[in-house]
């Protein structure tokens, strides 16, 4: 185990009705003014908007609204925020939604205090020093980012997909109420369980020892998405099924799942390309067509870790031989994604070999880039990847 410092502030409220609290939380803590940031109808639609308007007047809390987040979201809207946080001396961003919501006000955040591009800080040219706190109410358990340092964001002009983690990112503080996310259809609530998954998963097989303490917080948090997985698939609505994927988002991806190891995400690297080409490819499918790609290419190269996934956390026969083994939980993964209906494949996507060069030349730097990882990410891998991901 190496050496580590382990930071997560975000304060959780959790449990049902706590978004009734909201304008109460925000006037404890002091601001005064808030730009209240969601995506588009659906808080309207199932009455959160409602909720949260009527508490903020309630506690005198001023705010300026900013919708319209769409999923992969795009660096446009975020000047927008960042214009309206100057004029109006917001204080606080509040974030009503999902990850493309959370994400998009990190950039917001940030880009206050950036008087450039606010994507040069997606695209590492620029470091922040300072940002606006950041208050949260989930909507849908997925991306992790109500407890994570990262911020993904894309640039529909450049085609590109890019994040950045700083713990300037990681909210003040989060509501978290199972029953927000009800609403969410089984594909959508697929989207959500792969992208929780990815997240341990990429952890999981980052190098380690071989009684690494998130090894085996790994596997447990790994199990439980699955079994609530497919709860959630019967019954859209279990709560408690809810409750565990609420609470899986977070802490998959707040760092306890990589203490004490280097943490890269080579899947999401090679996810970020594809959804920043294809923009209608949602992120969470993508990483359901990429994670058993991945296995297929990388499973000899840490043959020992693949045996130890396939045995603790999918179950399978340890008598059976490595190959037998693998694939057979290469493929009870891809079953578990597909009960949510998404694909496992490229098939019905019109992404050419063309388009596989111009995701790997992006990722590498024309050949000049390695994603370090402790699998390196490298053109010849990448590519390896996505022509995987080509075959039904």
């Amino acid at each position: 185990m190496k050496d580590f410092n382990f930071i997560s502030p975000t304060k959780i409220y959790f449990g049902r009705n706590k978004e009734k609290d909201i304008g109460k939380i925000i006037k404890e803590y002091g601001f005064k003014k808030v730009l209240f940031h969601y995506g588009q109808n659906s808080i309207k639609k199932y009455g959160l908007y409602d909720v949260v308007v009527s508490s903020l007047k309630e506690n005198n809390i001023e705010f300026i609204e900013l919708g319209g987040v769409l999923p992969n979201p795009d660096v446009s809207l975020c000047k927008e925020g960042i214009r309206l946080c100057r004029d109006h001396n917001v204080d606080l961003i509040l974030a009503v939604g999902g990850g493309s919501v959370m994400d998009s006000s990190k950039l917001i955040a940030n880009g206050v205090f950036y008087e450039g591009d606010p994507f040069d800080i997606s695209l590492k040219k620029y470091i922040s020093k300072k940002a606006l706190p950041i208050g949260v109410i989930l909507t849908n358990a997925a991306s992790g980012s109500e407890l994570s340092s990262s911020c993904v964001i894309s640039c529909r002009e450049l085609k590109l997909k890019r994040g950045f983690n700083s713990d300037l990112n990681r909210p003040l503080f989060v509501i978290e109420n199972p029953e927000l996310t009800y609403s969410l259809d089984l594909f959508t609530t697929g989207c959500g369980v792969v992208d929780i998954f990815s997240h341990t998963f990429e952890r999981y097989f980052c190098k380690s020892e071989e009684y690494e303490f998130a090894d085996y917080i790994s596997e447990a948090l790994m199990r439980n998405v699955i079994d609530n997985g497919y709860k959630l698939s019967k019954d859209l609505t279990s709560y408690e099924a809810r409750a565990n994927m609420m609470i899986a988002s977070s802490y998959s991806h707040n760092g306890l799942t990589s203490l004490g190891k280097e943490m890269r995400m080579p899947i999401h690297q090679l996810e970020h390309e594809l959804s920043g080409l294809f923009p209608s490819i949602a992120h969470g499918e993508g990483l359901a067509i990429l994670i058993p790609a991945w296995m297929e290419v990388c499973k000899n190269i840490d043959p020992d870790k693949f045996v130890r996934f396939s045995e603790n956390v999918m179950g399978v026969d340890k008598n059976l031989d490595f190959e037998e083994k693998v694939s057979l939980a290469i493929n009870k993964l891809k079953d578990f994604f597909e009960i949510f209906n998404l694909k496992t494949s490229f098939d019905g996507y019109d992404i050419t070999n063309d388009d596989i060069i111009t995701m790997v030349n992006s990722l590498t730097g024309n050949k000049t880039k390695v994603f370090d990882s402790y699998i390196p990410l490298d053109y010849v891998l990448a590519e390896k990847v996505y022509k995987k991901c080509m075959e039904e």
